[in-house]
């Protein structure tokens, strides 16, 4: 193999798109607002998309506006790519003629959302590679796309969590009986979730017997593992962090709903619910949740960045909700808008961002 003369290690910065994953388009987005505001004098940018369908890998090298229309997949745009595990290589190959090429990598920013991207599937593929993976590594991105035992060791940490049941088989959903009763123990409304899968997919809102098992159903389309979880009064706060050994922790903020629950639709388009940021809460408990954020990420071993969600209830306790390891990152996103109201631009975000990986 011969190293491209084009690439220099120092220079690249492998930025992921796409990916096999039922929020394909939320990434796709993303990732126009992360390569347009990363510095073109400072970073070379490699951005590889990897077809939904196929989970193939190519190089993408036309304008990122086709990458926000998912008209990105041309054949004078894009070629091939595989990754390496040579670790002295520590990047990625193409062919060019009978000859393999390769492309070393200073580090990699996926910003891919869900499954095969954001669960540490990518993060480990990176790890073998030799390519340092900015932000959250295989363990945590594993761990917080779990929400049982997320939730299960968060609780060891000493901070509270809704109460829970695992079915860890659609067989069970036959005996209903069962099911029936443990949701009794837990209470309606409940909710009903896949256990690992994001943006809300498959995500119900149960009021009721009648509905459990058809819930049930739903969730199992998403994932092999169903969690039936408590709904805890209150609203959903949340706090960016961005760091590792010295995080900055941005502005809380919060979700007022008219309705519902923040489901997919209400998350990308806010049609019935708010976010306030800053949060309408003292700066007493602001600090506290900020607080309770920075320990569930350390306990979860999470590294770069990470949105950490919350629920606060009446009462003014703080329950656990879940961890974003790859939040959203459009202009509009919950994660840049609370670093903004800390002072961070979207670009100084960017910069920080990148700045842990090479």
């Amino acid at each position: 193999m011969s190293d491209s003369k084009a690439a220099k290690r120092d220079e690249n910065i492998a930025v992921f798109f796409g990916g096999c994953s039922t929020e394909y388009e939320v990434s796709l987005q993303s990732a126009c607002s992360v390569i347009q505001n990363i510095n073109p004098e400072k970073y070379s940018v490699i951005l590889i998309g990897i077809d939904r369908n196929t989970g193939k890998w190519f190089w993408y090298q036309g304008s990122i506006e086709d990458i926000a229309l998912d008209r990105w997949q041309t054949k004078e745009n894009c070629r091939p790519v595989f990754p390496s595990l040579d670790r002295t290589v520590h990047g990625i190959c193409y062919a060019e003629g009978t000859e393999i090429k390769t492309i070393s990598l200073s580090g990699a920013l996926p910003i891919l959302h869900g499954k095969n991207g954001e669960d540490g599937t990518l993060q480990g593929l990176l790890e073998l590679m030799g390519v340092p993976v900015i932000g959250c590594g295989l363990l945590s991105s594993a761990l917080c796309m779990d929400k049982d035992l997320a939730h299960q060791i968060v609780r060891m940490g000493g901070i509270k969590a809704a109460r829970s049941v695992v079915l860890e088989d659609s067989c069970q959903i036959e005996e209903k009986e069962d099911i029936w009763e443990k949701a009794r123990e837990i209470r309606y409304p409940l909710f009903v979730k896949p256990v690992r899968s994001g943006s809300s997919f498959g995500i119900t809102k149960v009021q009721s017997k009648e509905q459990l098992i058809p819930a049930i159903w739903e969730a199992f389309q998403h994932d092999s593992t169903v969690i039936l979880e408590e709904m805890i009064e209150g609203f959903e706060v949340g706090c960016a962090v961005l760091g590792t050994s010295e995080p900055v922790i941005g502005e809380v903020d919060e979700i007022e709903l008219s309705d519902g629950f923040f489901d997919f639709t209400e998350k990308y388009t806010l049609k019935t619910s708010s976010i306030h940021v800053p949060a309408r809460i003292t700066a007493e408990k602001a600090e506290e949740i900020k607080e309770t954020a920075l320990q569930i990420y350390r306990l979860l071993r999470c590294s770069g960045f990470a949105r950490v969600d919350m629920f606060l209830t009446p009462e003014g306790e703080i329950y656990f909700n879940e961890v974003n390891t790859i939040p959203g990152f459009t202009s509009h996103s919950r994660y840049p808008n609370m670093l903004k109201e800390a002072g961070l631009s979207f670009a100084e975000v960017i910069e920080r961002l990148l700045g842990q990986g090479v």
